[in-house]
């Protein structure tokens, strides 16, 4: 029997995205997030959940750009630091010693350490209650070649992302594959 817990905000599993934005006087910052993910295929687009509050937030709305980087396992650390700080009273990149690159399309930074990176320009904003929904349309993305697999895309097993649980607060690396999707592979029969 289930057991009711009430609303939670827990849906498994969390992405671990890292926002990168510039500040007002052009410092970049970063803020990790966990309320995101793809929204639409045609146009390509991610949507990302921020707290008024937070520094990035201002930031996307000022510049309205920002983009997704794909940290690895080896990042996770820099990218807890990055959602624990508020860059309102640091700078993220210096404490991490992560490095800002410019990004060629949109005006904001991507984090050069990470394997993998979207550059978006914010296409809407809807304020849902205490965050607000920005949905970037994804102009490029942006991968290391040693992370791309054969068919050009990035490769879920060399770029090794992590995700978060939000029931422990804890972080996890992605298991195994289990079998090719899309695939039309028939469920057995439990009953035999």
């Amino acid at each position: 029997m289930k057991k009711s817990i009430g609303a939670q905000t827990i849906l498994y599993p969390h992405p671990v995205l890292i926002v990168a934005t510039y500040k007002e006087d052009g410092t970049p910052n970063i803020a990790a997030v966990s309320w995101g993910g793809i929204c639409c295929s045609r146009p390509p687009c991610v949507a990302i959940s921020l707290r008024a509050a937070t520094q990035s937030h201002g930031n996307i709305l000022a510049r309205q750009a920002f983009t997704v980087g794909i940290p690895s396992v080896d990042q996770w650390r820099e990218a807890d630091y990055s959602g624990i700080a508020s860059g309102h009273d640091t700078d993220k990149f210096a404490d991490t010693g992560l490095t800002a690159i410019a990004s060629d399309l949109v005006d904001a930074p991507l984090v050069e350490e990470f394997p993998m990176s979207l550059e978006c320009r914010v296409k809407e904003v809807h304020e849902i209650g205490l965050h607000t929904q920005f949905i970037g349309e994804i102009l490029d993305l942006k991968a290391d070649e040693e992370v791309l697999g054969k068919n050009g895309s990035p490769d879920l097993e060399k770029v090794r992302p992590f995700c978060y649980a939000t029931g422990n607060r804890r972080y996890y690396a992605i298991g195994e594959s289990l079998g090719a999707a899309f695939s039309n592979q028939r469920i057995a029969d439990p009953r035999g």
